[in-house]
């Protein structure tokens, strides 16, 4: 199975490594041949999960827009190579790469090279839920398959007291969005707080699990997350050939 799965938002600090990362341990856990990267110029917090082995792409000029070159060496490694590919993207290139990829049919040429694309959104509540909003709209505008995570850590993702496979934009689109993840509102002083820890190590589950620096409580705290999380993606049918290699 050849596939790509980009994490894209154009707002920023709402969860996109942290998905990265959820995705690419749950991916590599279930395919023979993967392969990461991370083309945030400003950020590249995805790469420094060492684990994960994740390649620093910078497709970002000193003008602040796509070095096209360097994006269509990416574009063609995800043609060639076999296997499925996590691509964290940052808030800095989300409008320059969305505008590349339509002038340059990206999305077109992956599915008709046989790649299957994938795109992972997250939506917020709180302050930045209109924002996080405005970037659903702006990817489903290339006509890829969207997978949307409803990120719950800053108040529940809500829309006039709507959830949101009630919302307009998700019934007006519901053939291009292919699945919804729910990432808890975790309680801060215990799951949160575990969760802050193991990212900002930029530590995998499996890392936590082996470390003498979490005692048992926070291990089984992020098991249960691990699992939640993991159980919710082997349910999406995006993944439904992986698991029946499995």
């Amino acid at each position: 199975m050849k596939a790509v799965h980009f994490v894209l938002q154009g707002k920023g600090g709402v969860g996109k490594s942290f998905i990265a990362s959820l995705l690419a341990q749950f991916i590599a856990q279930n395919e023979p041949e993967v392969h990461f990267y991370d083309t945030d110029p400003v950020n590249t917090t995805f790469s420094k999960y060492q684990k994960l082995n994740v390649e620093v792409v910078n497709i970002l000029t000193e003008h602040q827009s796509i070095d096209a070159s360097r994006f269509d060496g990416l574009i063609e490694q995800l043609i060639e190579k076999e296997g499925v590919a996590v691509i964290d993207n940052g808030a800095a290139t989300f409008i320059p790469l969305m505008q590349y990829m339509r002038e340059n049919a990206v999305i077109e040429l992956l599915k008709d090279s046989d790649v299957e694309v994938y795109v992972h959104v997250p939506l917020t509540g709180g302050q930045a839920s209109r924002d996080t909003l405005v970037g659903l709209y702006t990817v489903l505008d290339i006509k890829a398959s969207v997978v949307v995570w409803l990120n719950n850590y800053w108040g529940n993702v809500e829309l006039n007291n709507k959830e949101f496979q009630d919302w307009q934009v998700y019934q007006d689109h519901i053939n291009q969005v292919v699945g919804v993840i729910q990432l808890e509102n975790w309680n801060p002083d215990t799951f949160g707080k575990d969760i802050k820890q193991m990212t900002s190590e930029h530590l995998t589950f499996d890392e936590v699990m082996e470390s003498s620096n979490y005692t048992l409580m926070p291990k089984q705290r992020l098991k249960r997350v691990q699992r939640e999380v993991f159980n919710q993606l082997a349910q999406q049918n995006i993944f439904e050939t992986t698991q029946n290699e499995d």
